[in-house]
């Protein structure tokens, strides 16, 4: 049943409430038309610039929320959409605050509900009941909040949102009409542009049958049709849903014994960014990975996520341990100001003894100061003769070490010149005969755009002059001093994945320290000849590069889905390939690890001190 009501609106913009029809299905692709329109009121423009952030960013710039704050609102509807404003920043914000969040968001529904604004109590039942959904909360008051709902129901979209709101939040419902309910909202929404909703009703579906019904195969069937629908989107906002999503279809899919397929879904979940207040869901996922490489028997990549669970877990800590000042900080602020009062006296009182101290000390500490004074005046001719000595002394160390220095230089760069021969320039011709390959299999395949392919391996040939050309000028790789080491394995990988015959991921975990050049070089090298390995040797059709840096380390884990090996039969002996990257991890003092099977890839760890 559809229920018009008439929004009691007086002097404000008909364009706003069209402008909400809008954003409450997350469609800001033209953010600058939406507050075009001239007949829009402060407030309006800063409550659309804030749900545009909230879509685009999922949070509420503080600039905004400041301003709405100053901005003097004389009318019953500018303080709704204040408060609404505010409920979105407490909610959103680095350490959310939801009790205030909540408050907040009740007093725009009772301010609404008594101007009978129709488009505003939509807005805030619809923010009440995102936020009893996401904190699991289904009690009398999201009853409450339904039973109000029905009967402002103004158009399609409030319907569709309604009975999705209604099937999640209503504890009487049995399970089975709850997946009935959801289906019955999907067919209602069928022409929506709403793809948060469309996503959640299927995601629902799918938890419904996996706990009720014990289906994983319909569990899986609607969770791929929630993550096709927000895949669709730009917006973080909805992107954020993926994490959850990503997560329970690599939960079903282990349920049905198939350890490898899961574990795609649980990186594609570590992909997704969380906040650090979510970083619990961050805890469990890589316990997740951990147990998973176990069933594989992965033992080191077992380990390996186990640690990056922990350094999570510690990354929570510490943000509960920022919070819980905050919150103290805040509660105490008041008490405070009571205090600064009493303390203002003690200081007055404070600061007249001290004075009189002040002039006591004063008259002994000249005394001290000019007997001192002497003293000095001959330390100093002592120590004038002392430091000319030492001078001479030091330009003669300089001259050796000068000389030393370039002798060990020339050595360094002759040794240089060859590493970077076989890891630089070995790495490129590695992919270049890749996509010769591809050339002579697409002649007759005509699978591939061969214009597109003949493209790829001439810049590849420039890119091999290039390196030729910077080695022979000495240039100390250029493309890591200038980016960064994440930003160089970044680009290697896109241009080894552009071959269309291995795809490399790159995965990267608390890389906010800069690292010393020399360093960042090295395991560029390191991580370029492993792999170069992997496409020479490996028969991989995908392989992922983890770079992650605590405190004390960086842990670098390469893995690939390739033929494996016999981990017992590996024997590092002498050449350029592992014996070399082997020599080079304990040459800047790290350890280094094969993990191999036959059939199932391999994982090769390294740890280097920072």
């Amino acid at each position: 049943m559809l229920v018009l009501l008439l929004t009691a609106n007086y002097g404000f913009s008909q364009s706003f409430d069209k402008i909400i029809k809008t954003l409450k299905v997350y469609q800001i692709n033209n953010p600058d038309s939406l507050l075009s329109f001239p007949d829009l009121k402060e407030e309006e423009k800063l409550y659309i610039k804030a749900q545009i952030n909230l879509i685009a960013f999922s949070e509420i710039d503080s600039l905004i929320f400041n301003k709405s704050v100053n901005l003097p609102s004389i009318t019953e509807r500018g303080k709704t959409l204040k408060s609404l404003i505010a409920g979105d920043y407490y909610l959103y914000k680095s350490f959310p605050e939801d009790s205030i969040a909540s408050a907040l968001y009740h007093d725009a529904l009772r301010s609404s509900l008594n101007m009978r604004d129709t488009v505003l109590i939509t807005e805030s039942i619809r923010k009440i009941l995102k936020q009893f959904s996401e904190s699991r909360i289904v009690s009398d008051l999201s009853q409450n909040m339904i039973k109000i709902y029905i009967d402002y129901l103004h158009d399609s979209e409030e319907e569709f949102f309604f009975s999705y709101y209604k099937n999640i939040t209503d504890a009487a419902v049995q399970n089975k009409s709850k997946i009935t309910g959801l289906q019955k909202a999907l067919r209602l929404g069928h022409n929506s542009k709403n793809l948060l909703v469309k996503a959640k009703c299927n995601q629902m579906i799918g938890v419904f049958h996996y706990h009720f019904n014990k289906n994983n195969d319909s569990a899986i069937f609607y969770m791929n049709k929630a993550r096709s629908l927000l895949e669709k989107s730009k917006y973080q906002y909805l992107k954020n849903e993926l994490f959850g999503i990503y997560g329970n279809i690599g939960q079903y899919i282990e349920q049905n014994g198939n350890y490898k397929e899961s574990k795609k879904y649980y990186m594609l979940a570590e992909k997704i960014h969380v906040p650090k207040y979510r970083y619990l869901v961050k805890v469990k996922l890589n316990q997740v990975l951990s147990d998973n490489s176990l069933k594989m028997n992965l033992k080191d990549s077992a380990l390996y996520y186990l640690k990056k669970a922990n350094k999570y877990r510690d990354t929570l800590n510490e943000y509960e341990k920022a919070r819980s000042f905050y919150d103290l900080d805040k509660k105490y602020k008041t008490r405070e100001k009571d205090l600064e009062i009493e303390e203002r006296r003690k200081t007055n009182l404070y600061l007249s003894i001290g004075f009189c101290c002040f002039i006591v000390f004063g008259f002994l500490l000249s005394y001290l100061i000019i007997k001192n004074s002497r003293r000095k005046r001959l330390l100093a001719l002592q120590e004038k003769e002392l430091e000319k000595q030492k001078n001479i002394t030091l330009i003669k160390e300089q001259e050796i070490n000068t000389i030393n220095a370039m002798v060990a230089g020339q050595e360094k760069e002759r040794k240089q010149v060859a590493e970077d021969l076989h890891d630089n320039l070995g790495s490129v011709i590695a992919t270049l005969k890749l996509h010769f390959d591809n050339l002579r299999i697409n002649q007759k395949s005509k699978k591939i755009d061969q214009e597109l392919l003949f493209d790829r391996t001439e810049g590849l040939i420039d890119d091999a002059y290039q390196k030729v050309r910077s080695i022979a000028h000495a240039k100390n790789a250029g493309v890591i001093a200038n980016q960064g080491l994440l930003v160089a394995v970044q680009l290697m990988a896109e241009k080894i994945s552009s071959a269309n015959t291995i795809q490399i991921n790159v995965i990267d975990f608390g890389l906010e320290k800069p690292l010393e050049n020399s360093l960042e070089i090295s395991l560029f090298r390191i991580i370029q000849e492993l792999t170069t390995n992997i496409i020479k040797h490996a028969r991989a059709s995908e392989a992922t590069i983890h770079i992650t840096q605590d405190l004390d380390d960086i842990t670098i884990l390469i893995e690939d889905n390739g033929i494996g090996m016999d981990s017992s039969k590996i024997h590092l002996q002498k050449g350029m390939g592992l014996y070399s990257i082997k020599t080079r991890v304990a040459h800047i003092g790290g350890s280094f690890t094969i993990d191999a099977t036959p059939t199932k890839g391999t994982t090769v760890i390294i740890q280097v001190p920072t």
